[in-house]
């Protein structure tokens, strides 16, 4: 897999992540505890993906 096409599957994943939050936040009875998980994980990609783009522009 090519860098590039793992940052596209990354960024696919964090907006995938990003749909599930508001939709869990949007639902009764939002769980916290998995916002807050998929949130931690949206953080974990974000930052993996920043890192992986600075080593593409350099």
């Amino acid at each position: 897999m090519s860098l590039t096409s793992h940052l596209d599957e990354l960024k696919r994943k964090h907006q995938t992540l990003s749909d599930a939050v508001l939709a869990e936040q949007r639902a009764p009875g939002c769980d916290d505890l998995h916002v807050a998980e998929l949130k931690k994980q949206k953080l974990r990609i974000k930052e993996e993906i920043t890192r992986l783009s600075a080593t593409v522009t350099a």
